[in-house]
């Protein structure tokens, strides 16, 4: 009986601690979790391969990132997609159709941060709830349009809910002491979508002409 009795005492401090954390305390956990702030800070440069799996077809990819600048691109069937910001503006070209990113897009983007958890800002969050979802604890922080699900247990993020769909993470890996995403899936508009990404790589030179 002292046993059960400490067990749930144990229960309900558990989830009073999970309640009393602050957003800020969640996303400093989770900074930690991925590799400190420190080591994030570090990373200037960021280059990974990605493997995007909608509609029975594959597509492959490759991502680069320096500072606020970034480039996606894919192919699939001779057909190449690609996404570009240069640090002042974007565009978006599928299939020979070019257009530039909207002003509202453009001033997220000035502002981003190369390693995504270094952007998100406690102040923009509403409420911090506990959530137990089949069989899983996550500490869940809203903001106006969006929903962060982290792991109770690792602090990691592992889901997302927003007006554009849903991401699930199921996997990370190590490089250098970081954790980055390596397996998600999405659904967007009932579109499934699996991405992969691999031999990412960080710290490596690249030129601004690859953001052109």
């Amino acid at each position: 009986m002292k046993k059960l009795v400490l067990t749930f005492a144990l229960s309900v401090v558990s989830v009073a601690n999970i309640s009393a954390q602050t957003a800020k305390q969640v996303i400093d956990n989770y900074v930690i979790a991925l590799g400190g702030k420190q080591k994030l800070e570090s990373v200037k440069t960021l280059s990974m391969k990605n493997t995007i799996s909608v509609m029975g077809m594959e597509m492959e990819g490759k991502t680069v990132k320096k500072d606020n600048k970034f480039k996606s691109s894919q192919s699939m069937m001779g057909q190449e997609m690609v996404q570009v910001f240069d640090g002042e503006k974007g565009y978006a070209d599928q299939m020979g159709q070019r257009m530039d990113f909207p002003a509202d897009q453009v001033a997220k983007l000035k502002s981003a941060k190369l390693m995504d958890a270094l952007g998100m800002n406690p102040e923009k969050m509403k409420t911090v709830e506990k959530k137990n979802v089949d069989g899983k604890d996550f500490v869940v922080l809203s903001s106006d349009d969006s929903k962060y699900y982290f792991d109770a247990k690792t602090n990691l993020l592992a889901k997302t809910e927003g007006d554009k769909g849903t991401m699930v993470i199921s996997k990370y890996t190590d490089v250098d002491g970081i954790k980055f995403v390596e397996e998600m899936s999405i659904d967007a508009a009932g579109q499934q979508v699996t991405v992969k990404n691999s031999d990412i790589k960080i710290n490596q030179p690249v030129s601004d002409d690859e953001f052109k």
